[in-house]
């Protein structure tokens, strides 16, 4: 097997991602599929902690849409993030995956709480620790949540899990001539609008000299043959 290029990596996946094909929920093939590239990934050495969103199940923005409050939906978001972060933890633990589920949000009997030290630790005993409960605040994204923790937990790179095989000038499914980066600065992603990420996480992985890797998250097998610097992916990175 050949030699990973990141040691620890902080890999961000949709909540969408977890529906496949179905309209709401959790498809557990599809959770299990990730879990089966992150066990991968594992066997390689490298360690993972995992953010998901909650989009899958709900958005706090759909809350103020419809004139209701924003802070009560993004906690609404979060508890979705949570139901997420147990599911792949428990398709992890099928594959005898040591796994722990850490949430900003205190909710002991369900998982433990989320602290920088915490995280340390688990690493160090390899296991792979899923990020729950965004950032534990109101008006951030899980976008903003994986930066945040992967500056926390030193991550070498921020592995996006998206839709598509990297970052486009627009939405390939809407547009078939969009163009696609092989490689964009941070600077780049936030002067050129390109929705990747949110601004706040771009911004804070550019403070952190984070780079960020973009790459289908339906690829099977793709997180490990991006991890060994193979794949169709694009590097955020300003180097």
């Amino acid at each position: 097997m050949s030699q990973p290029i990141y040691k620890r990596v902080l890999l961000k996946a949709s909540g969408e991602a977890l529906m496949g094909s179905q309209g709401f929920g959790i498809d557990v093939t599809v959770a299990d599929r990730i879990a089966g590239d992150i066990a991968q990934a594992r066997e390689m050495g490298v360690e993972v902690g995992v953010v998901v969103g909650g989009g899958n199940i709900f958005r706090g923005v759909a809350v103020a849409s419809k004139g209701g409050d924003r802070v009560t939906g993004d906690h609404m978001g979060m508890l979705g993030t949570v139901i997420n972060a147990l599911a792949l933890a428990t398709s992890l633990r099928k594959l005898n995956i040591d796994t722990v589920v850490l949430s900003a949000i205190s909710m002991p009997e369900i998982c433990e709480s989320f602290s920088q030290r915490a995280t340390l630790y688990h690493l160090s005993l390899g296991r792979v620790v899923i990020f729950a409960g965004g950032t534990g605040n109101p008006f951030f994204t899980t976008d903003s949540a994986a930066a945040l923790r992967a500056a926390e937990m030193g991550a070498e790179a921020i592995f996006k899990g998206t839709q598509v095989d990297g970052i486009y000038s627009a939405d390939p499914k809407k547009f078939p001539d969009a163009e696609r980066f092989e490689h964009l600065t941070h600077s780049q992603v936030l002067e050129k609008g390109l929705a990747v990420m949110d601004v706040a996480a771009v911004a804070l992985a550019r403070e952190n000299s984070i780079p960020i890797v973009v790459f289908s998250i339906h690829e099977k097998g793709g997180f490990a043959e991006i991890l060994t610097g193979g794949g169709r992916k694009t590097i955020v990175s300003d180097n």
